[in-house]
């Protein structure tokens, strides 16, 4: 083949890959626009008040721009219509408590701007010949202050307010100097970013509502029912004892979905914050009707549950810990773990409901009795097996002559020799010691030969990280105190894993004595009370029926027949609301 047929086939060979490199491009262009897409419809349609959002704020900007046409009276409206556009494009926010801060913040620099505006106006026509001097001096004034003013902490919620300010004074000022009519400038402005908050307000509130304190409200419910979902699924699962492969990433690989739920719990608190700062400023509305709603008692209430949550965060950490508790020991305390964890959830979950049905809790009611009770009876089962959670081999009492040379090195000199032998007896010698019979490490050592040391001695030292010091002895047998401690360091983990959820058992008291706070500032209602009051009114149709059959002198017949139906309406009445 002559060169000129070789360059022209490489150069062929080029053209078509260049033409395929661009057409993987562009499908990948349209693959990414069309998964663009698909997202932005699946966000829609997961939370539809996104689609509302748009649609209102669409209407709200096609509202405000027909000032763009007004023509009498006040012609100059249509020339300043961009000011009432700006506002509504820079006020509508989601919810209505944004909208007010965003409203405020407007409103606050637009008016001290304004004001300031016309002040140093008058200095500079004053000024004469220095007009230009007063106007150089007052802006370096304005900027440096509010620049300074808003990195003040407190006033971090205020930091639009402040770019509102300093621009609003700038535009102003420039406004008013070129055509000398500062007054018409800074009232014409004001009225119109008046009108524009009047429709963000108007269509806001009128159309759909959406209110930050309803999202409150349902986060912190969902924090309570997650945090149950995640607390049962982490004893489940520790009680599966499922082998996870040791890897760094098994954290976020290898734990299931409701083992997961804590993190939310743990994650909310800046929603929570930002919800907070939004519902503050929203007026009473639908269930929340007192002026004032206690919305920071509602974070409060959260806190105490997410402090709930780092312990289940500890409990999550101990089933996919290094050190695991051999599974025969885990079945020997199955029952009081799923009994707390069972009665945990129960009381979490049942805190939800009530909070997000508005009830208090029943004045005859202890919703923590079962659950400390369940506490107790995995405390008092951990006393009754102690033996297994620690080396018994190593107790005091099973070596007399060892105790004593330890402590005669280790306590303090100036005591007798005699007496301090008879303390340490009597410190270390208790009925429960005397009853405890003294299993054998030899079980243990058993197993662990026949399923690790059939391996090579670096393959274990691989998947046993922990003692890394694990050493063999002659014919790869390993050495039996060292197993000890091994065994004795698995066992510890699950005395961990029970200390954990006593623990969590004891955190709950905090979120009942929130949850109840939160009932009384809320003026939430007893279920008793609501079901007295419902009586009340239903026995008093019923009287006021009864005596209009009478006057219009109804049979006797069909009066007995309004008095059984009314008996069973005040029934059916009683039943839906002990339902509830």
């Amino acid at each position: 083949m002559s060169k000129e047929k070789l360059l022209l086939f490489h150069r062929f060979n080029d053209e078509k890959s260049s033409f395929h490199s661009l057409r993987v491009r562009v499908v990948q262009l349209w693959s990414d626009y069309w998964g663009f897409f698909k997202k932005a419809l699946e966000m829609g349609r997961k939370d539809p008040r996104k689609i509302i959002y748009a649609v209102k704020n669409g209407f709200a900007l096609a509202v405000v721009s027909l000032l763009i046409f007004w023509k009498d009276p006040l012609s100059d409206v249509s020339q300043f219509a961009i000011w009432a556009i700006l506002t509504v494009i820079v006020m509508f926010e989601f919810s209505i408590g944004a909208t007010f801060i965003k409203g405020f913040n407007r409103g606050l620099g637009t008016f001290c701007a304004g004001m300031l505006v016309f002040l140093f106006a008058e200095l500079a026509i004053l000024a004469g010949d220095c007009e230009k001097v007063v106007i150089v001096i007052s802006f370096f004034i304005i900027g440096s202050i509010a620049s300074y003013l808003k990195l003040y902490p407190t006033m971090a919620p205020y930091e639009y307010g402040f770019r509102v300010f300093v621009l609003t004074y700038c535009i102003l000022m420039v406004a008013g100097n070129r055509t000398r009519e500062y007054t018409t400038a800074i009232l014409t402005r004001l009225v119109l970013i008046a009108v524009g908050a009047c429709i963000c307000f108007i269509i806001n509130i009128s159309i759909y509502p959406i209110w930050s304190g309803d999202d409150l409200h349902s986060l912190v419910v969902n924090n309570f029912k997650d945090l149950a979902t995640s607390l049962e699924g982490c004893v489940n699962g520790y009680l599966k004892y499922v082998e996870y492969e040791r890897a760094p990433t098994r954290f976020s690989t290898q734990a299931t979905e409701d083992q997961l739920y804590y993190k939310s719990v743990i994650e909310s608190a800046t929603k929570e914050k930002t919800l907070l700062g939004f519902a503050v400023w929203e007026p009473p509305h639908g269930r929340y009707k007192k002026l004032g709603h206690p919305w920071t008692t509602y974070v409060k209430v959260s806190t105490a549950v997410r402090h709930c949550a780092y312990t289940v965060m500890a409990l999550h950490g101990c089933i996919l810990s290094e050190i695991q508790a051999p599974p025969e020991k885990r079945q020997i305390f199955r029952s009081q773990l799923q009994s707390v964890s069972a009665e945990g959830a129960r009381v979490l979950r049942q805190l939800g409901d009530k909070i997000e049905k508005m009830e208090k809790i029943g004045t005859s009611e202890n919703i923590l009795k079962q659950v400390h009770e369940a506490g107790e009876q995995l405390q008092k089962k951990i006393d009754q097996r102690s033996f297994l959670l620690v080396n018994s081999g190593n107790w005091e009492i099973g070596n007399p002559t060892n105790t004593e040379l330890d402590y005669q090195d280790d306590d303090v000199v100036s005591i007798e020799r005699g007496q301090q032998h008879d303390s340490l007896q009597l410190g270390f010698k208790s009925q429960s010691e005397a009853a405890i019979h003294i299993p054998s490490s030899l079980t243990f050592v058993k197993s662990l030969a026949n399923k690790d040391l059939k391996k090579k001695p670096q393959t274990l030292r691989k998947l046993v990280p922990w003692p890394s010091w694990i050493s063999f002895e002659g014919a790869g047998l390993i050495k039996e105190d060292e197993v000890k401690t091994y065994q004795s360091a698995s066992a510890l983990s699950l005395a961990t894993f029970a200390s954990l959820l006593i623990e969590f058992v004891a955190r709950l008291q905090n979120v009942v004595d929130c949850f109840e706070e939160l009932s009384e500032e809320a003026g939430m209602y007893r279920v008793e009370t609501r079901l007295a009051e419902a009586t009340f009114d239903v026995r008093f149709i019923a009287i006021v029926i009864i005596i209009n059959a009478e006057v219009v002198h109804t049979p006797v017949q069909a009066v007995q027949y309004d008095r059984l139906s009314l008996i069973r309406t005040i029934d059916l009445e009683k039943s839906i609301h002990l339902t509830r």
